[in-house]
């Protein structure tokens, strides 16, 4: 059966650890069956078609990337993996002047180093392209044209075509990174755990390059994120369609994305602020290439000068936690200031403050309500809920 855009199969998005109860949530709200992921999953698998690909690959926010099944089959050793890619018509949708990338998760007893199941499926497929069409594509790492995943485990080896090529967090807006960025679909995860909808305002101090916040404009005005970008794997393969990726566009720019977003005509303010002028700079450069630097007010103070507005809300922080940045001794006392900051400016609000670093987390000196699992990057994270009562009690010291 030839590979068309419009073939039923099955998709798996992949997603951060932690990060797939988020990732199914949207999912389900565009319409998608899917089986009830835990925290320790890196991918949602779901049925769907590369049209469906092309639409995920605009809407998601927490993924990764989409991936569509292309063979699934019995494999021993490397040279069962060659013969059996070899047997896949891979010249009917790679092109044999393009550009091929392989990569691979591997859980096999007879292979020590995955780079070399890369080697062989790589050497599978420009083999077959160069006897059926005369050439072989060029290869290498990375991602500018199509991409194959393989995910072989045990004695089950499953090929994907990559639809997304680069991940999917890349969205196209941040420009200007500055120091320690969060990445995209992490914030869009965080905002999802913290409930946040654009119906409720946001404070965002310490906002360095402004992820969170661009991704929250984002949410609260529906915005499809994947409409910032214009490069998907998908494009580089025979099987793309101009007519159709034009059409597919159009559909979801016309269609509000419904996960995270409350369709206000005013959606509730967005504040962002960090006490260093370069990060305001580039995080306005960001909103501003992403389109939604009219939606969010952004200020150069400390933390604990951001004007919290009357209508409670979401303030959410992102400190240092020194892994990558700031000194401890420092730090400590940076999230005392946030105890106090959350005990005496925003009562009546919920607050988050995400961090790596659960010493300094006690340095805050509130009751969390909820400590909600993440990974950054290899550093296990925890977003920290405090529900700002009036006259919520700060832990004493020797307490703490």
């Amino acid at each position: 059966m030839s590979l068309t855009l419009d073939l039923p199969g099955y998709l798996r998005i992949t997603c951060a650890p932690a990060v797939a109860p988020y990732l199914a949530s949207e999912l389900a709200a565009l319409g998608f069956k899917a089986p009830t992921p835990t925290e320790r999953d890196t991918w949602v698998d779901v049925e769907g078609t590369l049209i469906d690909a092309m639409r995920l690959n605009l809407q998601l926010r927490t993924a990764y990337a989409v991936l569509f099944l292309l063979a699934e089959f019995r494999c021993n050793d490397l040279e069962q993996l060659f013969e059996r890619t070899n047997g896949i018509p891979w010249e009917e949708f790679v092109p044999a002047d393009g550009y091929l990338t392989v990569a691979s998760r591997v859980n096999n007893p007879s292979v020590t180093n995955w780079n070399i199941a890369n080697l062989r499926v790589k050497d599978a497929i420009v083999d077959r392209i160069a006897e059926k069409a005369g050439r072989r594509p060029d290869s290498g790492p990375d991602r500018s044209g199509v991409v194959v995943q393989v995910y072989w485990v045990g004695t089950v080896c499953r090929l994907y075509l990559n639809a997304s090529g680069n991940k999917l967090a890349d969205r196209g807006y941040r420009r200007m990174p500055h120091l320690a960025p969060m990445q995209e679909t992490l914030a869009a995860a965080v905002l999802m755990a913290a409930e946040y909808t654009g119906e409720q305002p946001l404070v965002n101090p310490m906002c360095g390059s402004g992820t969170l916040a661009i991704e929250a404009a984002l949410m609260a005005s529906g915005r499809a994120p994947g409409l910032l970008r214009t490069d998907f794997g998908l494009s580089h393969t025979l099987l793309h369609n101009e007519e159709i990726w034009q059409s597919v566009r159009r559909e979801v720019s016309r269609r509000p994305a419904v996960v995270g977003s409350a369709l206000r005509t005013t959606p509730a303010p967005i504040i962002a602020t960090d006490i260093d002028p370069r990060a305001i700079s580039a995080a306005k450069q960001n909103a501003k290439t992403a389109g939604v630097d009219n939606m969010i007010q952004f200020a150069v103070c400390d933390f604990t000068e951001t004007k919290i507005p009357e209508t409670p809300g979401i303030v959410l922080l992102n400190p240092e936690y020194g892994e990558r940045l700031g000194e401890i001794a420092t730090l400590e006392k940076t999230y005392d200031r946030i105890g106090d900051f959350f005990k005496k400016q925003c009562a009546g609000w919920t607050g988050y403050v995400f961090t790596g670093n659960k010493d300094l987390a006690k340095k805050i000196r509130l009751t969390a309500s909820r400590r909600i699992p993440f990974w950054n990057a290899k550093i296990e994270c925890r977003l920290l809920k405090y529900e700002m009562y009036q006259g919520t009690r700060r832990k004493p010291k020797d307490e703490a």
